[in-house]
């Protein structure tokens, strides 16, 4: 089933809901068509474009979003499944400064890795390997939070979540 990104009055993402979804906020026109998918619901009376982005007619206030939750999935989304180190395929989640050696779990201290990476580097610092990371890990922005397990997202999305520049 298709999905649609809800972005609030301002263009800020909230949420991803159900193609369905979005298209029952279009016609009770509390939502408004950004970007269109390719088809087209029909009814006996009415024909609709398949959103892929709408927009709400309204502001909606936000509760205030404490951060993103640290996890693998997170992780691997922000930085796009790469691995920091090889730039292949990451699947694993590696501390830059190890946990044995005092690292913390924190954002600014994990990136992805790939398999490979993560059990060369082991416990070691990347100064004793010659690595340099190509980007300063941080917190991602909350719209990462919003993708998290969306594998499959429309590239209509892209233009209007803000996501770090390492990540593409």
């Amino acid at each position: 089933m298709a999905h649609a990104l809800v972005l609030n009055a301002t263009y800020e993402p909230l949420c991803v809901v159900p193609m369905r979804r979005a298209v029952v906020l279009v016609l009770a026109e509390k939502a408004v068509v950004v970007e269109r998918s390719d088809g087209m619901l029909h009814s006996e009376r009415q024909a609709v474009d398949i959103p892929s982005v709408v927009r709400l007619s309204h502001y909606v206030r936000v509760p205030y979003r404490k951060g993103v939750p640290l996890t693998r999935r997170a992780v691997l989304e922000r930085d796009a499944h790469r691995c920091a180190y090889c730039s292949r395929r990451a699947d694993t989640v590696d501390h830059v400064v190890p946990r044995s050696r005092g690292g913390q779990h924190v954002w600014a201290n994990v990136v992805a890795a790939c398999c490979r990476c993560n059990h060369k580097k082991g416990s070691h610092l990347l100064g004793e390997l010659g690595w340099a990371l190509p980007f300063k890990p941080a917190e991602p922005p909350p719209t990462v939070a919003l993708l998290v397990g969306w594998a499959r997202r429309d590239p209509a999305w892209e233009p209007y979540l803000l996501l770090p520049a390492h990540a593409g």
